[in-house]
């Protein structure tokens, strides 16, 4: 079933830049209120000035129980409830197992798949109110994992298997829950992290569709027709939903692709570079990331 966004209270994390602040413009446009939320205060104010009186933003750490009970508290008062809430705020480190920032790696996790629970379980109460709908961002990174890329793949595989349990928690109470697999979009953070000296070259050297970017508005698109008729799965571009019905004969072909991409000499590329800049500076990719991490 389509159903219509306008008057719809829509809470969206992460909405400074790329996926987030997109998707708040494009729904602003057929009448939803946008709330934005993330760490990010600056953008985000320009975002919510763009769209204007439908849109308005709070600073909140995803990570922090506290920032998203006031915020979500004040997003409820502001615009007396909320109906959908789509939990986007991720960021990405670059950077092997063996030698990346532990604090980096782990906060990648933080945000990236805790966020989305401390999101939905501050959020829930509201949306439950109007029999709402869920949507958490996660990525072909849950569905294939590539080298140098573990905790994000992990977080984001994360989100899927938690979008998938708590769907069959909420179906009897009339909420709808969906998670999205977004390939590559060309978005802050992925252009950041092709320009890694080092991770740059293994992410644009995949094979094929694997490693090609796409324009935002692809993803945007998807998205925005997703949320209307509250899917269980949102695939950008729909290719990727294929791969769920091989994925598992995925990791070996990783693997084999990985020692002709150059993972070895990789490996060595990476530790000279951790030398030179250090491990926190050559892991964190992209302005979400670094305020995340609180580099600046």
């Amino acid at each position: 079933m389509v159903r219509t966004v306008a008057g719809k209270v829509v809470l969206i994390t992460g909405a400074a830049r790329g996926i987030g602040a997109g998707l708040a413009e494009r729904l602003a446009g057929h009448g939803a209120k946008v709330a934005l939320v993330g760490l990010e205060a600056e953008e985000q104010e320009k975002v919510a000035a763009r769209i204007g009186p439908a849109a308005r933003s709070w600073t909140a750490d995803v990570t922090s129980w506290t920032d998203l009970e006031r915020a979500t508290a004040e997003v409820v008062e502001h615009f007396s409830g909320i109906d959908v809430v789509v939990a986007n705020a991720g960021i990405a480190t670059t950077g092997f197992v063996r030698s990346v920032d532990p604090v980096a790696f782990e906060k990648v996790i933080e945000v990236d798949l805790l966020g989305v629970w401390r999101t939905f379980r501050v959020t829930m109460p509201h949306v439950l109110e109007r029999r709402g709908y869920l949507l958490a961002i996660s990525s072909l990174a849950a569905i294939a994992h590539a080298p140098g890329m573990a905790n994000y793949a992990a977080a984001k595989a994360g989100v899927e298997a938690f979008s998938n349990s708590l769907r069959a928690e909420l179906a009897h109470l009339g909420v709808r829950v969906g998670v999205a697999h977004p390939t590559w979009i060309r978005t802050d953070l992925v252009e950041s992290a092709d320009a890694h000296p080092v991770f740059g070259k293994l992410r644009t050297g995949m094979p094929g569709l694997l490693g090609r970017t796409y324009p935002l508005e692809v993803a945007l698109d998807l998205l925005e027709a997703g949320i209307a008729r509250r899917a269980r799965t949102i695939h950008v571009p729909r290719w990727v939903g294929a791969l769920k019905l091989i994925r598992s004969f995925l990791p070996p072909i990783v693997e084999l692709s990985g020692r002709f991409q150059g993972v070895p000499a990789a490996d060595r590329a990476a530790l000279a570079d951790i030398a030179e800049r250090g491990a926190r500076a050559a892991a964190v990719t992209g302005p979400g990331g670094r305020a995340a991490t609180g580099d600046s």
